[in-house]
């Protein structure tokens, strides 16, 4: 398995994400997640919207909290041909609490705790900590990532706007 060294930071330790580094043009890989309800979610089942794929650490986080409400309420001005999934490592009970507590309604909330397959497809298990690392990716409706921003300091934000601009070019909505 690829190992980079160095890759992000938790508060200006470096860390290293286990996985390749995805990159702008190339497939998205597939995988296989848990919803809140405890039904797998797999990547085939989004085929033909667009995706937007919100990795965090924890849901029980501040930052990564922020992240996923910031999503929630971005989806709202956004096309049901968009689908938004928080992807942690969270177990699903905390994520059904989390979206209760927090009135998430347009986000999709899922863990990779049961394949453990995302993480390493997507490059963001963080070897360290046994966690995701906090990443945006935009996929097409031809399953191609047309935006992978990998947060380098995993206690910071990603960039909405540049995410939230690769969705509307990917819905043609410039």
């Amino acid at each position: 398995m690829t190992e980079r060294e160095n890759a992000v930071r938790f508060k200006g330790k470096p860390l290293t994400l286990l996985g390749p580094e995805i990159k702008v043009g190339q497939v998205a890989p597939d995988f296989r997640l848990v919803g809140k309800d405890l039904a797998d979610i797999p990547s085939e089942s989004f085929r033909g919207k667009v995706m937007v794929l919100s990795v965090a650490p924890s849901l029980d986080t501040p930052v990564c909290a922020m992240q996923t409400r910031t999503f929630n309420k971005e989806a709202v001005s956004l096309s049901r041909d968009v689908v938004i999934l928080s992807v942690s490592l969270d177990l699903p009970f905390a994520l059904a609490r989390f979206c209760g507590a927090e009135g998430i309604d347009r986000v999709l909330t899922a863990s990779d705790y049961k394949y453990h397959s995302f993480g390493e497809a997507y490059g963001v298990s963080i070897r360290e900590l046994g966690l995701l690392s906090r990443a945006v990716f935009v996929v097409d409706r031809g399953a191609r990532v047309t935006h992978a921003e990998y947060v380098p300091e995993i206690t910071s934000e990603p960039n909405y706007a540049s995410a939230l601009k690769a969705v509307r070019a990917a819905l043609g909505n410039l």
